[in-house]
C-alpha cells in the first residue's frame, strides 16, 4: 500500500459558523472519490472551539474513507433553537460563592460542578452531542492503531491564563513542545471534557473543568491550530477559515457606523476580532515563513543553513521547514447570510430563545445591512447550518482539481518520535 507524509485537517472556532468546516470536509471527500476501503485523507487532526469538536468527530472516523461526514452532517443539520439557544436564568445568576464552598466541604472536591462561572446560555444540549454523538471508543481504536497521528485541541487556563495545548499521539508520536511561556503542552487522552472546554465561549457557555483546574474557549488567544499541527510533524495542511475574504474596499463603513450603538454589533465585532481574524494572521506568518526559508536555503551554504536552523530550534523547540497548504475561506459572508436568514422570518422562536431571537431581530434592523455577526455565531438552527455546510461543499467542489493534486502522489511516512511532549498533568 502506498503511503503519504502526514497531513493536517485545521479547524479554527466560531460558533454555528463551524457548519462551513463540515461542507468543505464533504466537498474535499468528493473530490477525492477514494475507494470505500481506503482511509480519510487526513492523518493530524487540529481544532479549538466548535473546531475541536468537528475535528474529534472527524478523527475518531478517520479509519473510514468518506470520515463519517454524513453522519456530522446530519448532527448540524438536527440542531434545534429551542434547545441549542436556550438562555439559562440559573446559570446568568451563578452560584454563590458560599454554595460552592459548603458543597466543597461536604463532599470534597471530586464532587464539584464540571461548570465554573456564570453563563446565559443552557451548556446542555451541546454536551450530549459532544458526549454522545463522537464515538470516543472508536477514536480511542484510531489513536492506538496510529490511524491517527495526533488530535490537539487548544482551551484557556481560566486561573492561569495560559493556553494548554492538550495533545492526543498514536504510539511513538510526540509533539514538539512550544517555548512560549503563554502556551502549555498537555500529553493526555481526549474526551468530551477537553472539547467542552475548547468550546466553551465566556459568557455563552460556563468554563469547563479538567481535573482541578477550569478551562474555557481556547480561541480567545490561540484560534488557528497551526503550530500544534506542525509540530505533530505535518508535512502538509488544510485550514479551513470562518472568515470571508471580502477586501476591505468592498466593506460597508457607513452602516456599520449606524449600528455602533449597538451591543449586538460590537459583540459581533468582538468575536470576530477573538476567533476570527488570528486565521489570517496565523496564515501569512506562515506563508512569511515558506518565503523566507525558500530564499535563505538557496542562498546559504549547506553548513550555515543548518546552523541558522539549529538556532531556531533552540529557541522554538522545533525546526522550520516549508509546509504546503491548502487554505478555504468562505465564498458568501456569513455574517450578511445570517442576517437575511434572521431577517427572513423563516425562524420560530420558542421559550427561553424567544429573548434571544428578539435580540437579533432587532440587530438586523439596524441600519440599511442585513449583517449580523453575532446571529452568525449563534444561530444554532439546522436549516441556516445546512446553508453554510452547502456552501462549504461548493466551495471546495469548485477547487477539486487542486485538492486532488495537493493530495496526489504523496508517500505516508510515520514521523520520527520527537522529545517526549511536555507533560503538566
Amino acid at each position: 500500500m502506498s503511503e503519504r507524509h502526514p497531513i493536517a485537517l485545521v479547524l479554527s472556532g466560531g460558533g454555528a459558523r463551524g457548519a462551513y468546516e463540515v461542507g468543505v470536509v464533504a466537498g474535499i471527500v468528493e473530490a477525492l472519490k477514494q475507494s470505500a476501503g481506503a482511509r480519510g485523507a487526513f492523518d493530524i487532526f487540529t481544532g479549538t472551539s466548535v473546531g475541536a469538536i468537528n475535528a474529534s468527530y472527524l478523527a475518531a472516523h478517520a479509519d473510514a474513507h468518506d470520515l463519517g461526514i454524513r453522519g456530522l452532517i446530519a448532527q448540524w443539520t438536527r440542531l434545534e433553537l429551542s434547545k441549542h439557544l436556550k438562555l439559562d436564568p440559573v446559570g446568568l445568576v451563578g452560584v454563590p460563592k458560599s454554595l460552592r464552598w459548603l458543597l466543597h466541604r461536604s463532599t470534597g472536591p471530586d464532587t464539584l460542578s464540571p461548570h465554573l462561572g456564570r453563563a446565559i446560555l443552557d451548556p446542555r444540549a451541546l454536551e450530549a452531542i459532544v458526549e454522545k454523538g463522537i464515538p470516543w471508543d472508536r477514536l480511542r481504536r484510531n489513536i492506538e492503531n496510529r490511524v491517527v497521528h495526533s488530535l490537539v485541541v487548544s482551551a484557556l487556563d481560566v486561573v492561569g491564563g495560559r493556553t494548554t495545548i492538550f495533545a492526543d499521539h498514536a504510539p511513538e508520536i510526540g509533539l514538539h513542545a512550544s517555548k512560549d511561556p503563554r502556551r502549555v503542552t498537555r500529553t493526555d487522552r481526549i474526551t468530551a471534557e477537553h472539547v467542552l472546554a475548547s468550546a466553551a465561549i465566556p459568557l455563552l457557555f460556563p468554563a469547563r473543568r479538567i481535573g482541578h483546574s477550569y478551562f474555557c474557549d481556547g480561541g480567545l488567544r490561540f484560534n488557528t491550530p497551526i503550530s500544534p499541527a506542525l509540530r505533530s510533524g505535518a508535512e502538509k495542511i488544510v485550514v479551513v477559515s470562518l472568515l470571508h475574504g471580502r477586501p476591505p474596499a468592498l466593506q460597508r463603513p457607513a452602516n456599520d457606523l449606524a449600528q455602533y450603538p449597538s451591543p449586538i454589533f460590537l459583540a459581533g465585532k468582538v468575536l470576530n476580532a477573538l476567533l476570527l481574524d488570528p486565521v489570517d494572521y496565523d496564515l501569512q506568518v506562515l506563508e512569511r515563513l515558506n518565503k523566507l526559508l525558500e530564499v535563505l536555503e538557496s542562498t546559504l551554504s549547506p553548513t550555515a543553513y543548518a546552523k541558522f536552523t539549529q538556532v531556531l530550534e533552540e529557541q522554538r523547540g522545533a525546526r522550520y521547514r516549508k509546509v504546503d497548504s491548502l487554505v478555504f475561506r468562505p465564498s458568501e459572508d456569513i455574517g450578511v447570510m445570517a442576517g437575511e436568514y434572521i431577517a427572513s422570518g423563516r425562524l420560530e422562536w420558542h421559550g427561553t430563545a424567544r429573548l434571544a431571537g428578539f435580540a437579533l431581530r432587532r440587530a438586523v434592523k439596524l441600519g440599511d445591512s442585513v449583517e449580523t455577526d453575532f446571529g452568525s455565531f449563534l444561530l444554532f438552527d439546522g436549516a441556516f447550518a445546512r446553508q453554510l455546510i452547502d456552501l462549504g461543499r461548493k466551495d471546495a467542489l469548485n477547487r477539486a482539481d487542486e485538492i486532488r493534486t495537493f493530495f496526489a502522489n504523496e508517500r505516508r511516512t510515520i514521523p520520527p518520535p520527537g522529545p517526549e511532549p511536555t507533560s503538566r498533568l
